[in-house]
């Protein structure tokens, strides 16, 4: 019973980190190249490095969406096809 618990606990884990990471990952790119600009630059405007971060994830977010609504969907499926295992 704990072992399966963990397992899903894991799972739950592993798919919270896959879906965000591309947003994460997009954010981080575009706030190191902002960060290079700015440096090369010498312009230190603090809304440069928001609104350039907020477009990237909202591109990725639109872009990964239907495969991020996927894994979910997939996932609850499973989960509820686990429900009828667990004692209660």
């Amino acid at each position: 019973m704990e072992a399966k618990l963990m397992a899903l606990a894991i799972e739950t884990y592993k798919i919270t980190l896959m879906i965000s990471l591309p947003m994460l990952l997009a954010g981080l790119v575009v706030g190191l190249l902002v960060s290079i600009f700015q440096a090369t630059t010498q312009i230190n405007e603090m809304t440069l490095t928001f609104v350039p971060k907020i477009l990237a994830v909202i591109v990725v977010l639109i872009f990964t969406l239907p495969w991020m609504l996927h894994v979910v969907l997939d996932y609850t499926k499973s989960i509820f096809d686990l429900i009828p295992s667990f004692p209660f």
